[in-house]
């Protein structure tokens, strides 16, 4: 599994085996932003709402999934303009990432940037998901991934390679946990 540089790589250690054990038990040890997982506004600031806290009306509806495989580096406003969002949208950004797959990390990802960051929250984007492990430039931008945070619902690392753009039924259910982030399992359902 590709992890961000410098974050822990999972580890999974059994503890109890069968038969000497009856069962077999293992300890799984990651990182909270380990692979696809959400972010909580207690990643960026003490004291602030964690996984356990965000709406459970985030997590399950109809989405969109936006193809934005021609964008080179880096997605404007003007990449967005084009597609219909509703307040109260789940939108889902398909970028070359997808199709580069997580065989290894990628120092040059697709990422937002400020404009496209506050097109989406000022279009009342309820949940936003992105297919890598960060939705910020690498080394900067910080307050793009600030302004998704605060005002969103953020899924990163979705691996959407298979995806056509398109309007599915979305599934993100991460564990339940008060933390900064928490590991998830996403799914679509084209009705």
């Amino acid at each position: 599994m590709v992890v961000y540089p410098g974050k822990p790589s999972p580890s999974i250690q059994r503890y109890a085996s069968v038969p000497r054990d009856n069962v077999n038990e293992s300890t799984l040890t990651l990182g909270s932003h380990t692979g696809t997982h959400v972010e909580s506004r207690l990643h960026l600031r003490d004291g602030r709402e964690s996984v356990a806290d965000l709406p459970l009306d985030h997590f399950y509806g109809k989405c969109k999934v936006f193809d934005l495989v021609h964008v080179e580096n880096e997605i404007h406003r003007q990449d967005l303009e084009t597609f219909e969002i509703q307040p109260g949208d789940i939108v889902l950004l398909k970028t070359r990432n997808s199709t580069l797959g997580y065989v290894k990390f990628l120092e040059n990802y697709v990422h937002l940037k400020m404009d496209a960051a506050e097109y989406l929250v000022n279009a009342g984007v309820k949940t936003l998901g992105f297919d890598y492990l960060s939705v910020k430039k690498p080394d900067g931008d910080d307050e793009v991934r600030e302004i998704l945070i605060n005002n969103t619902t953020l899924f990163l690392g979705l691996s959407l390679a298979g995806v056509q753009e398109g309007e599915y039924t979305f599934l993100g259910l991460p564990l339940r946990i008060n933390t900064d982030g928490a590991p998830a399992r996403v799914i679509l359902v084209k009705e």
